[in-house]
């Protein structure tokens, strides 16, 4: 019970603090702090909090980070932040954090469509499974779009209660006062790019076996990248102070949303697999939408909520023919191992059965 419940707990905690970082970055960026500026902080705090697990745990790894391996994570730290994050924050500023939580279902779906081509996953539509996979990304593209180009009614009203620094930064954070094309748009980039790390990461893994060495030395390439950027798009100092409820939030992505999340997120992979942890996702849109009503005073429209479940509809239909898929092959595997058991035991029964 207790091993079933552990991990179960750990995957709350996990969605909860992406939760708190989609709700305080929409704060403070409607409050005046500069997506290039926020993104140029939070590598840094992140290579600041995650470097100490690289040295205690992987300090006598004995992986070997060639020129080939360290190429490859200079180019996880583009995509799997540096762009990332770009598109991420600007898309989150004109959007909502609704739609934020809601578009990061299609990662999985994104994850699919690139590993195709390359020939990492089957289509297989021949297959139950392959349709399950086929059609649930169909679905989950289907749902980013409805919710990107369709606004309809008020669903659920803003909140009586008011949040007095919510209010004092001066914006209405609600579709209907943001680009409600180019923040879902950014987002679904976001997705984009978040997928193309996911393949590239992968083939780091299978090369260089210190995961967090690894997110340390990409944390470390990003800060510059970020830092670099960001002082070109945001050459005035004051830009780049950092008030209490500021230092809260490039501390908390940093240190929280990325280093002990992902260092939670990996402890849970390890025992459960990847697909557990993607069973999640679809609970940050919940606590997002949750939050954002309550402090941010946002408003849920039709098309955000009928395309969000949509979008989790897809994902779980994905999520299904991914589970069976794998279970398959797995059978498939066994069936081979008791074939070549059964012929090796004929074959040392044979001589006796001659004599």
């Amino acid at each position: 019970m207790g091993n079933e419940l552990l991990p179960f707990v750990v995957m709350v905690i996990v969605q909860l603090g992406f939760g708190g970082m989609i709700i305080i970055s929409k704060l403070v960026m409607d409050g005046g702090m500069n997506p290039f500026v926020q993104s140029a902080y939070r590598p840094i705090f992140a290579t600041i909090s995650i470097a100490p697990f690289a040295y205690f745990f992987e300090r006598k790894t004995t992986a070997k980070l060639t020129p080939s391996v360290l190429f490859q994570i200079f180019l996880c730290s583009i995509f799997g932040i540096t762009v990332n994050q770009y598109v991420w924050f600007i898309g989150l500023t004109n959007s909502t954090a609704t739609i934020a939580s809601a578009i990061d279902n299609l990662i999985p779906a994104f994850t699919f469509i690139i590993a195709v081509p390359m020939g990492i996953e089957k289509l297989g539509l021949r297959s139950i499974t392959g349709q399950a996979k086929f059609w649930g990304t169909i679905v989950c593209v289907g749902g980013a779009l409805l919710l990107s180009l369709y606004h309809g009614k008020v669903v659920i009203g803003q909140l009586g209660f008011r949040w007095k620094y919510a209010e004092s930064t001066g914006k209405d954070v609600n579709p209907a006062h943001s680009n409600f094309f180019l923040g879902p748009f950014l987002l679904i980039m976001c997705s984009l790019t978040y997928a193309i790390w996911l393949i590239i990461q992968t083939r780091v893994n299978e090369k260089y076996a210190a995961p967090y060495t690894c997110i340390t030395l990409m944390c470390l390439m990003a800060s510059v990248e970020c830092v670099i950027i960001g002082f070109c798009v945001v050459p005035k100092r004051s830009e780049w102070a950092l008030n209490p409820i500021r230092a809260i939030s490039v501390v908390y992505n940093g240190a929280v949303s990325t280093s002990f999340v992902f260092f939670l997120s990996t402890w849970c992979i390890e025992r459960k697999g990847p697909l557990y942890v993607s069973m999640f996702n679809p609970l940050l849109l919940v606590i997002s939408a949750f939050l954002s009503w309550i402090l941010l005073r946002e408003k849920l429209y039709l098309g955000v909520v009928v395309g969000s479940i949509i979008i989790v509809a897809g994902l779980y239909g994905f999520l299904w023919g991914k589970k069976m898929e794998t279970s398959a092959d797995q059978d498939t595997e066994i069936n081979k191992e008791k074939e070549e058991f059964n012929k090796i035991d004929l074959e040392l029964q044979s001589p006796n059965s001659n004599a």
